[in-house]
């Protein structure tokens, strides 16, 4: 960090903070998207020129950083208890997911970028995973901020149409649980959704939620080499960090301090509330340089695609887990 991007963060700070505070009122639609709806209330607001790096910093280096942080609230014992049984779910909803996003985005005209982001949200855990994935591939601002309000619309959704379903088609907690967990994005809408239909399934929903946003390393390792192939087809030469962007081991190496036990509880938990915050002010920057009026013009194709993704990976679960036996 420079020392002339202080300005630019300590700015974003202001809009993050009464984010942060309105996300924990109504936690369904959380901080993150009230992040960008604020920043984006600003974004044509006058300010100084000398906060324009340190927006651009917080929406790009605070964002890698918020990602690694959340791993210090993974336990690998957890993953392991619950991967056994739930891994071949999520194998089968991240193939539907990006098969679905490809297929659909390709009908729809959309680029690339936005096809790979709505994927990654919709096959692993939502904004975070957007925020881990962009950088990656290096998508535009307006691209993410597209992608998460696509997620968020389709969380607040199943927290109403999963339970109700659930219940007619009469589930077991732990076939609700894994279904929540493998089919709902946000970690909260998972909550949400787990709690409504009972104290067990949501308890079990939280875990393989939690266990799902482990997929971010592959995934995000498998965007890296796509680029990486790209630019050496371009001519635009080879680079190793874009092979393996640090960030993600890095948030692996969290992952594993945290299961070793090594910190107090309270420090771990408090590193990941931490994240959680850097990701708020990560989505302010984002809002502060996002134009509404061209999100205006994209019309609903984002939406038809996020839902083909969604009903995709939601009906994947559902027919492996049957598949299996576990429902």
């Amino acid at each position: 960090m420079k020392r002339e991007d202080l300005k630019g963060i300590l700015y974003t700070l202001v809009f993050a903070i009464a984010a942060y505070v309105l996300g924990g009122y109504f936690p369904i639609i959380g901080g993150p998207v009230f992040g960008i709806l604020i920043g984006m209330l600003f974004a044509r607001r006058r300010r100084p020129k000398s906060v324009e790096s340190g927006i651009r910093f917080t929406g790009k280096k605070i964002l890698q950083y918020a990602i690694i942080l959340l791993g210090f609230e993974m336990n690998l014992f957890h993953v392991a208890e619950v991967g056994a049984q739930s891994l071949y779910v999520m194998i089968f909803t991240l193939i539907a997911a990006f098969s679905a996003a490809f297929l659909m985005g390709k009908a729809l005209g959309l680029d690339r970028d936005m096809t790979s982001l709505v994927g990654a949200g919709t096959a692993i855990c939502g904004g975070s995973a957007i925020a881990a994935v962009a950088p990656v591939i290096g998508a535009k601002d307006r691209d993410v901020v597209i992608s998460i309000a696509t997620i968020f619309l389709f969380n607040v959704l199943a927290v109403f149409i999963f339970p109700a379903i659930g219940h007619s088609w009469g589930m077991t907690d732990a076939g609700f649980g894994m279904w929540a967990g493998t089919a709902i994005n946000d970690t909260s809408s998972v909550v949400a959704a787990g709690y409504a239909y009972s104290h067990e399934a949501g308890a079990y929903a939280t875990i393989v939620k939690l266990t799902r946003t482990l997929m971010i390393v592959p995934v995000c390792l498998f965007f890296a080499l796509l680029v990486s192939r790209r630019a050496k087809e371009t001519g635009e030469g080879f680079s190793l960090r874009r092979i393996f962007p640090m960030f993600v081991l890095y948030f692996v190496l969290a992952c594993i301090v945290n299961t070793t036990g090594v910190l107090p509880a309270e420090v771990s938990h408090g590193l990941g509330a931490l994240g959680k915050f850097a990701i708020v002010m990560a989505m302010s920057a984002i809002g502060l340089n996002t134009d509404l009026a061209s999100l205006v013009k994209n019309g609903l194709r984002p939406l038809a695609l996020g839902l083909v993704c969604w009903i995709a990976v939601a009906g994947t679960s559902i027919v492996v887990q049957r598949a299996l036996g576990l429902l």
